[in-house]
């Protein structure tokens, strides 16, 4: 597809709304304003005049399907807009008309498409909700969600009750408040959703040299926090699958960063324990001395034809009885995750693995929904195996929601991902009191973030300014091994400012 805008800055964010409608892999940005016959093309342009107002125009190779869009005046003044800062906020708005104009043209090339969201091409529909409800109040922030951003009146009720959990969780935290991401970017397979790529213990994924760097990392952190006075609130180590380390390693690591950290009992600690097929009564014992009080245990699914097929090594037995005994040695905070829409699953199936867990009665949910990840195996090989259509899809994660709420939990957190089934969503959901922080944290962009490990992402949140900073660690091993000290000196200069 091609597409012709007058704000280039906005390509990125177009594309995201081409993609709502049709999975086109390339967008080429054109100067041209005609169409071409036969081709498909998007016009997308900013009106130069005052005010906010936008035109599209969708040409299908055969006809033209356009809107013109301008932005409701919300009551603010131009000293409102100053007092936050005129440049971004027009911007920002700039940025929400073109989207809009862009999407109600292509609303109208294709009128079948699943668009629960409507135009939110975001990750976090939640923080959206919560920023216009600060600004406008909350009655004029859900007309804005349901009439302007044409979210259902579904996915606007699930947005609200997240946003109402999370008040006191977000206002809960405190100015020096940090979370600490811990990353063990191993697996020992790789499942046929996923784009993970780092196998274990090979020439290239040397663990000694890997938990060396790490170890390093967490000290350069840990002396961070303490020069400018952070108190880790939440910490987080996830992966790839942080139980793929033995039993030594993991004692080892939990050991210093608990140390150098200084975790007291009042911080909440996760491991994501994963996979059962790495999980060992000896590694559980390791996470419970070590002051672990969060775990997730993740089976996807509870079909074992579905867990060959999907590339997991283990069965539906084997999460049971990984289950049991993390309670027995007495963890009673276990999260599971779910994924919807796996390959040659039906609903039949999906509730089979929910009646599962119904009598497991963990205290904590997700149910993800299935996103395709451009360079896993399923996506090279898409044609190879049947997966179910939309509607089974959001009838899948409506049972998920149902046994949540039987099992007394509440939807607390939420995120969108690129090519999701049906343009739907992730949800998580928790007993009252066993909400996770990080992932609200996390999620919502709330709390300042050290990270630590391959491809973990740091994060620094200028709450006054409601601007977000971020510095990466390099993805591949040897990088990130090699720049560890080079990576900590950007991550200094992000918490000086």
């Amino acid at each position: 597809m091609k597409l012709h805008t007058n704000r280039e800055e906005f390509y990125n964010d177009i594309c995201e709304v081409i993609r709502l409608f049709t999975p086109v892999p390339e967008v080429e940005l054109i100067n041209e304003h005609g169409f071409i016959s036969g081709e498909a093309k998007l016009n997308a342009l900013l009106s130069s005049g005052g005010g906010y107002s936008a035109s599209a125009e969708y040409f299908d190779g055969a006809s033209v399907f356009s809107y013109a869009y301008t932005l409701p005046d919300i009551g603010e003044s131009e000293a409102e807009l100053t007092e936050r800062g005129a440049a971004l906020e027009k911007k920002r708005l700039e940025k929400r008309c073109i989207k809009i104009a862009a999407f109600r043209a292509l609303k109208k090339a294709f009128p079948e498409a699943p668009l629960p969201w409507g135009s939110l091409t975001g990750i976090r529909p939640t923080s959206l909700l919560r920023d216009l409800t600060e600004r406008y109040g909350e009655e004029a922030a859900l007309n804005l969600m349901r009439e302007e951003f044409e979210v259902s009146e579904d996915k606007l009720s699930l947005a609200s009750r997240i946003v109402a959990v999370q008040r006191p969780v977000i206002a809960s935290i405190q100015k020096n408040d940090v979370d600490v991401y811990i990353g063990i970017p191993f697996c020992r397979t790789r499942c046929l959703y996923c784009s993970f790529a780092s196998e274990l213990r090979t020439k290239k994924t040397d663990m000694r040299a890997y938990l060396n760097a790490l170890k390093k990392d967490i000290l350069l952190g840990a002396a961070l926090a303490r020069e400018h006075g952070l108190k880790v609130r939440a910490a987080y180590l996830g992966g790839g699958t942080p139980t793929v380390l033995t039993e030594a390693e993991m004692d080892e690591l939990l050991d210093h960063a608990a140390s150098v950290y200084g975790f007291s009992t009042e911080t909440e600690l996760t491991v994501e324990a994963g996979r059962p097929d790495t999980i060992t009564e000896e590694k559980l014992r390791v996470l419970k001395k070590n002051g672990v009080n969060r775990i997730s245990i993740n089976p996807q699914t509870m079909n074992d034809r579905t867990l060959a097929l999907v590339g997991r090594d283990h069965k539906a037995a084997d999460i049971r009885a990984c289950y049991h005994l993390a309670r027995e040695i007495g963890f009673d905070s276990i999260n599971m995750d779910l994924i919807a829409g796996l390959p040659m699953e039906t609903e039949a199936d999906m509730e089979r693995t929910l009646n599962e867990v119904w009598n497991l009665a963990p205290d904590c949910l997700t149910v993800h929904t299935l996103a395709i990840k451009r360079s896993s195996r399923l996506h090279e090989k898409l044609n190879d195996y049947m997966l179910p259509p939309v509607s089974s899809v959001e009838r899948m994660t409506a049972l998920g929601e149902k046994c949540a709420l039987e099992l007394g939990m509440l939807p607390y957190y939420m995120y969108r991902q690129k090519y999701m089934a049906g343009n739907m969503e992730n949800v998580g959901y928790s007993l009252p009191d066993k909400v996770c922080l990080y992932n609200i944290d996390m999620m919502e962009d709330r709390s300042s973030i050290l990270a630590h490990g391959a491809g973990a992402m740091n994060k620094r949140v200028f709450d006054g300014e409601k601007r977000i900073e971020r510095v990466p660690n390099p993805k591949d091993i040897a990088t990130y091994i090699e720049k560890v000290e080079r990576t900590h000196a950007e991550r200094k200069r992000l918490f000086s400012e």
